[in-house]
């Protein structure tokens, strides 16, 4: 098989970011260790990819700690992974010549080799490849499958959004504009609650200034149907405060929370969750994995239209991941936070 490759990638290095110990609390930069190694050698129906954008979650804040959970943890002196976008610059595969661009679960390096399991290409034209990130990727599919099939908003339904302004979040606010629904979105500050008006929510509320109770109350004077939970702790015992019957609530994430040390006590739900015989689900994108070409399509029609809009938070440069990781529990990012690796 011929083997096409890039002259340069003889001379060139590869940078790999590994966990170097376990936070306790919020994570620090000393959790992370660089390491450089020479680009890895092909065999017969490999590929060689370099990441061109990475994409930095709040979930991988839950992988840095040991224990059982729905993903195995990150292991120690291991590298990070999580989502890529890459370029193929060497092919010993048919299939994905050089210059494809693909999606998939990778390490955070700046050249991985794969077999092409797990890796989706990216179709041209359609969308800028960082949005396979994002708003067509696990964020946006997670909007779209939780949001319309944990909470079915309604038209006329009153749809509240916890972390409103983050990479999910928004594009569960447009979901339930397109399906008809009142919104209402918080966010950390004034400048991501006059982002998500332009997005079309009806209200969006600064939780770092406001009365919640008050705030919340007076957004959603006829109660609240459908939450779309991607923050929990005060937010969420607020929003449970306005819950009307037949409330349906998707748990997403609980960001508020992530990096605690102790377990956090607050109100207990289960009593307003019976009085309004309300539907709390916890999910996980993956429970849809099987659905996920149905959301994408979906996606990109309305993306195409015009209903649906994105934004990005990205920094420059493969060795700034680490910060750009940190940056989400600090609300650095507005939507979807990406490093793009030069």
């Amino acid at each position: 098989m011929t083997v096409f490759f890039s002259p340069s990638l003889d001379a060139m290095n590869n940078q790999t970011i590994y966990l170097a110990s376990r936070p306790r609390g919020l994570p620090t930069a000393d959790n992370f260790r660089f390491e450089t190694s020479a680009v890895p050698a092909l065999t017969e129906g490999q590929v060689l990819l370099k990441a061109r954008y990475v994409s930095v979650d709040p979930y991988m804040r839950g992988r840095m700690n040991e224990g059982k959970s729905y993903v195995p943890p990150f292991e120690l002196n291991q590298p990070i992974s999580g989502g890529v976008v890459a370029e193929v610059v060497e092919s010993q595969a048919s299939k994905l010549p050089v210059g494809t661009l693909v999606v998939g679960n990778l390490p955070w390096q700046q050249y991985s080799v794969s077999d092409g399991n797990g890796l989706q290409q990216i179709p041209q034209g359609q969308a800028p490849a960082s949005y396979y990130l994002g708003l067509l990727g696990m964020p946006g599919l997670t909007a779209y499958f939780g949001l319309l099939d944990i909470c079915q908003p309604q038209p006329g339904e009153t749809v509240v959004v916890s972390g409103a302004a983050g990479a999910v979040g928004m594009v569960v606010g447009q979901i339930a504009k397109i399906k008809g629904a009142r919104v209402v979105g918080t966010a950390g500050s004034d400048e991501k609650v006059a982002y998500l008006k332009e997005l079309g929510f009806d209200e969006a509320i600064n939780y770092k200034t406001a009365n919640l109770a008050e705030a919340l109350a007076a957004a959603a004077p006829n109660g609240v149907d459908c939450y779309f939970d991607n923050v929990g702790g005060a937010i969420t015992d607020a929003v449970y405060d306005l819950l009307n019957t037949h409330a349906r609530i998707a748990l997403c994430g609980q960001i508020s929370s992530y990096n605690d040390t102790e377990a956090p006590v607050g109100p207990r739900p289960e009593g307003k969750l019976l009085k309004t015989s309300a539907k709390l689900q916890g999910f996980i994108i993956s429970n849809y994995y099987q659905r996920w070409p149905e959301g994408v399509a979906q996606l990109t029609a309305w993306y195409q239209q015009g209903k649906l809009r994105t934004e990005e938070t990205i920094t420059e440069g493969f060795d700034q991941i680490p910060a750009a990781f940190l940056g989400l529990f600090t609300g650095e990012n507005t939507g979807k936070a990406l490093v793009q690796v030069a």
